[in-house]
């Protein structure tokens, strides 16, 4: 049996161009991704934490250095910019892998330039 898992987590970004008139997707910045470790055209779940929203999209690369975050399409609809989001993308694990399963979680600042790389594993955050 497969059990999902966070794979790579961008936390708290910044919204920096909503566009509904582009084709759907969330374009981030190149280096961002690379940091952690997501991959064009990947997909990923978008969490507003300003707005409460949550939308499910795909990776698009945007300018290195440029700290964009934008959303693009319909889910434009559900963004602002100056809005705070995490995106989250997972993957799927059998029981034997999750001892070796490290998640990346990319802390940003304000420019939605990398900060701090955590790595994480499900045993970190047992009591």
């Amino acid at each position: 049996m497969l059990r999902p898992f966070l794979r790579a987590k961008i936390h708290r970004a910044r919204v920096t161009r909503c566009d509904p008139d582009y084709l759907g997707s969330i374009t981030i910045d190149r280096d961002l991704l690379a940091a952690c470790d997501l991959l064009a055209l990947e997909q990923v779940d978008v969490y507003n934490i300003t707005r409460g929203t949550r939308f499910t999209t795909y990776c698009l690369p945007g300018t290195p250095g440029k700290g964009e975050v934008g959303i693009n399409g319909a889910a434009a609809h559900l963004a602002r910019v100056g809005d705070l989001v995490i995106v989250a993308a997972y993957c799927h694990l059998d029981r034997e892998d999750v001892p070796l399963h490290r998640a990346r979680v990319v802390l940003v600042d304000e420019g939605n330039r990398p900060v701090e790389i955590r790595e994480q594993t499900p045993f970190d955050l047992e009591e």
